[in-house]
């Protein structure tokens, strides 16, 4: 189930979303999404993320990060979590680490902030419905994006660049951006790193991935049509940079669909 953000929130935050695994799972797959996400662990159930070989258990709070490879997923039968989906340029407008930090990664949130975490948890699990626990993790929210008026400014200003970079692609010409607005190269490709946590290449990859998979997922339409329609040079292309994010090719993905059904396009990005 989804849940839209308040007022103040929505230009950082895409929506809420209530997961509740309904079935024991082991090493299941779920892929890069283009998002960072926020997960609340409110239940009594197990769950653990492993990506590079790297076992994570799901804690009270964590923060998944951008990612770059495919990530698998262990969960007992029960587990519920609530996920704060953010844009790609929000996240550091919450928390004051180098974003760059937290990517191809899955970070305890209490190694950021161990008390405000440990009080914001026990309010979460009294609370008697989930939108009561939205509004409590939105207080959170808005506390830290009202003592971040500076960082705001650039939030603005990075929003408007990756905007531009959706926009023409892999064409974009960092030289005229950095004309345009008045901003070094250097300066750009920093700021992008920190407050983004990928290059502003694998950005627009990572984009361009995510609109290849939903068509490969969800139509018959063939790859090469595919490779097009979503700024890929040919099928070759499409095929090595899907391995790339997936580790598998796009007719893998699509004929683990059909055998698993909606299972898989759950664990395909959770959340979603």
């Amino acid at each position: 189930m989804q849940y839209l953000p308040c007022d103040i929130l929505s230009p950082f935050i895409k929506n809420y979303v209530v997961v509740t695994i309904d079935k024991d799972i082991n090493n299941e797959i779920f892929y890069p999404s283009g998002y960072i996400d926020f997960v609340v662990n409110f239940s009594n159930g197990n769950a653990a993320t492993i990506i590079s070989g790297k076992h994570q258990d799901t804690p009270e709070f964590e923060l998944l990060g951008h990612l770059t490879v495919p990530a698998r997923l262990n969960a007992t039968k029960g587990t519920t979590v609530l996920i704060a989906r953010m844009y790609p340029y929000a996240c550091s407008i919450f928390f004051p680490n180098p974003i760059s930090d937290f990517t191809n990664s899955a970070t305890n949130v209490s190694d950021v902030y161990s008390k405000e975490m440990r009080d914001l948890y026990e309010l979460t699990m009294y609370a008697d419905s989930i939108d009561q626990k939205i509004n409590l993790l939105e207080s959170f929210f808005i506390q830290k994006l009202k003592k971040q008026e500076k960082q705001y400014r650039k939030i603005q200003q990075l929003s408007l660049i990756c905007q531009h970079i959706l926009t023409t692609g892999e064409g974009f010409n960092l030289k005229q951006l950095s004309s345009s607005t008045g901003l070094s190269k250097r300066y750009i490709q920093k700021q992008f790193f920190e407050m983004v946590g990928l290059t502003p290449g694998t950005f627009y990859a990572s984009y361009r991935f995510n609109k290849s998979l939903q068509q490969v997922l969800s139509t018959n339409s063939s790859l090469t049509s595919i490779a097009y329609e979503c700024g890929y040079y040919d099928q070759a292309h499409f095929i090595k940079e899907f391995n790339k994010f997936t580790g598998i090719s796009p007719s893998q993905a699509r004929g683990t669909l059909i055998k698993n059904g909606d299972d898989f396009q759950k664990a395909v990005n959770i959340g979603l």
